[in-house]
């Protein structure tokens, strides 16, 4: 499904990273399904941390049983699903080193677990959105909410401030991959420039779909002031199984996103997994897919 011209830079591959958690442990069975519909392999990879070596002593454990775990997710996700995997244990932070596999493996996609911002840290948890906005490709962020039947319906947030065109390469291959609809959602705007600007950027992307011959609906959200949660009600309405967002890094912290938007949607309660896109300016990969839209 996936562009010819993308295996000159890029191997097809899904990077799940794990810290051997339970949501992880779907994060990984989410991945491998997903790389099974896109014919991808799959790279499940451990970072090695004084996280991991404070469990490891707890167990009274060696470096060798990462190994044995990666071992045994591959070994069973390779028989079920006849997916090929591979399995690395860096050593490193998570939030510069799981970025710089990706690089290195010309990695597509990662799909990441998150335990979200309440309860135990193990790993991730709300750390999940740092390494979102570092990724040099896109990133689907799960938590327990299982893979099911894939994305049968995506929502797909529209505004002026998000610049969604970026994302309609990801959002035409899902809408293909798995006969979706494409739940297009568009901020209300007010001034006449800003609505014009919308309209715009709404008409190039809805031509697209239809060129495509993309089953999709437009809504507009009721007003412009918690948009963040009326699109995750209206995922929830549509029963949606990803919500496709483009990121927004350095909104408050330099190098680092708490922009509310960002984590409301990867966090949601609802659990629906959001599949998170960083602007061009933030990776080479991601201008090369957006020119590819």
């Amino acid at each position: 499904m996936a562009p010819s011209n993308q295996a000159k830079s890029y191997n097809n591959i899904v990077l799940i990273p794990t810290d051997f958690s339970e949501v992880c442990s779907n994060a990984i069975s989410h991945g491998v399904k997903l790389a099974m519909f896109l014919g991808y392999k799959v790279c499940i990879l451990h970072i090695i941390n004084k996280e991991t070596k404070a469990e490891l002593k707890k167990k009274n454990v060696g470096v060798d049983y990462v190994e044995y775990r990666l071992k045994e997710y591959k070994k069973y996700y390779t028989k079920k699903y006849n997916v090929e995997i591979d399995t690395m244990a860096v050593e490193g932070n998570i939030f510069s080193t799981i970025s710089e596999v990706a690089k290195e493996i010309k990695a597509n996609l990662m799909v990441m677990g998150t335990h979200g911002k309440k309860g135990f840290q193990h790993v991730f948890g709300s750390y999940a959105l740092r390494v979102v906005v570092e990724s040099p490709v896109p990133v689907v962020v799960v938590q327990k909410r299982n893979f099911k039947h894939g994305y049968n319906n995506i929502v797909f947030p529209v505004s002026n401030d998000l610049e969604p065109r970026q994302a309609v390469h990801w959002a035409k291959l899902m809408a293909k991959l798995f006969n979706a609809k494409i739940h297009v959602f568009l901020s209300p705007e007010k001034e006449t420039g800003r609505k014009t600007s919308l309209n715009i950027i709404t008409k190039q992307i809805t031509d697209i779909f239809s060129a495509e011959k993309i089953v999709y609906d437009i809504t507009t959200a009721e007003s412009a002031s918690d948009f963040a949660d009326q699109v995750i009600s209206h995922a929830v309405i549509h029963h949606a199984d990803l919500i496709m967002i483009m990121t927004r890094p350095n909104i408050d912290v330099a190098g680092f996103s708490l922009a509310s938007w960002d984590e409301r949607l990867m966090f949601n309660d609802a659990q629906i997994p959001v599949m998170g896109i960083n602007p061009i300016e933030y990776g080479f990969h991601y201008f090369e897919w957006s020119m590819l839209a």
